[in-house]
Formats: structure tokens, C-alpha cells, sequence
């Protein structure tokens, strides 16, 4: 029996697309399909060490939510994680805020609209305050953590500080309680935030 011919769609290898902020870039992946469907891979270990993503992830969470959600903006203190988000249906705009004592790019922020249609991913690194709003209907998000969530040390940053600007796309927010009381970055104590190792 003849073994399945899969046409790539797109380039052979996974391609990485830089943003402003050295360190958060986005990942556009080879996707190969035919009138069955599709295959892709999400992630591979190695592969993702060349693109320099070569944190040890210990846990992926998966959420669905409704048009109008805004979910963030979240990090851990001690237990820091870097991100790698996909979504597997609708549409999101995907937003890290840099949070890092010291650093050059700190409250700037990307942001990227993720989908089931592009498959883009986007990495966050350890440092970075993240959180999305969900464009489409609704939205399944899925993300690998680098570090376990941790309750206690979990912080935020108001999800519309003036100071940061940014363009969620969404008129009326739906928010947890929890997002709705974060303080803007620029009235979080020092203490709260962590620091800049000279990277990214």
C-alpha cells in the first residue's frame, strides 16, 4: 500500500518571528495537509532549543472562553514561568508585558493575534506579566509552563493601566473579580516584581 503523499503548506521548517521585545517572538509552524486534513508538529524538544526555547515545561493548561473575555494580566514571582500559547479554536490577541526590575524594555508589551486558522504560538519568557482577549465567539487557549502555578505566588498587573496602552480590541471587557483589583505596574512595589537578569 502506497504511503500518504502530505503537501507541505507551508516552509519545511518551524519559522520564528521576532518582536520588539528580545526574547518574546512568535513561532509560525510547517504544516502538512491533503483532503484529510492536516498534521503538525506543536512541539518538539530539539527543534524548539535551536529557535532558543529551551525551558523544561512541567505543565499545559487548556481554557475556554467567551467572546469579550480578557484574562490576565498574570505572572509568578519566585516561581517564574515562561509561556509557549497556542489556540486550537477561534481567535485571541495574545499580550506579554514586561515586568523586570531594571530592564531595558520594562512596561513595554507585544502583542499577536493567535488562531486556529494562522497555528502561530507565541513564547513568552520568564519575567513577563501575560493575559489575552478573546476576539472570536469563544476561544480554546492552550499554554505550557515552564514552572507549576503556584496560588501564593501568583501577582498582577491591571489589565488596562493607562501607562501601558494597550489595545485589547474589546469595548466592554468580561473580568474576574480577581483582574478587575491588580494594580497598575507603576503602583506595584518593587518587592512584587522581579528582576532583571540581563537577558532579553
Amino acid at each position: 500500500m502506497k504511503a500518504a503523499n502530505y503537501a507541505p503548506l507551508s516552509s519545511e521548517t518551524m519559522k520564528k518571528i521576532e518582536s520588539e521585545i528580545p526574547g518574546v517572538f512568535l513561532l509560525e509552524p510547517a504544516v502538512a495537509g491533503d483532503e484529510r486534513g492536516f498534521f503538525l508538529e506543536t512541539y518538539h524538544e530539539l527543534k524548539f532549543a535551536e529557535l532558543g526555547i529551551r525551558d523544561r515545561f512541567v505543565q499545559d493548561n487548556h481554557s475556554k472562553s467567551v467572546k469579550g473575555a480578557v484574562r490576565g494580566l498574570h505572572y509568578q514571582l519566585t516561581r517564574q514561568q515562561a509561556k509557549l500559547c497556542r489556540v486550537v479554536q477561534g481567535e485571541v490577541l495574545d499580550v506579554a508585558v514586561d515586568v523586570r526590575r531594571g530592564s531595558p524594555h520594562f512596561g513595554m508589551h507585544v502583542s499577536a493575534i493567535l488562531s486556529a486558522g494562522n497555528m502561530r504560538q507565541m513564547y513568552i519568557p520568564k519575567g513577563f506579566a501575560h493575559g489575552f482577549a478573546v476576539l472570536s465567539d469563544s476561544a480554546e487557549f492552550l499554554y505550557k509552563c515552564s514552572d507549576f502555578y503556584d496560588r501564593e505566588d501568583e501577582r498582577g498587573i491591571l489589565w488596562n493601566d493607562p501607562e501601558l496602552a494597550i489595545d485589547w480590541r474589546i469595548a466592554a471587557p468580561l473580568l474576574s473579580s480577581k483582574d478587575r483589583q491588580h494594580l497598575p505596574l507603576s503602583g506595584t512595589p518593587d518587592a512584587d516584581l522581579p528582576a532583571y537578569e540581563g537577558e532579553g
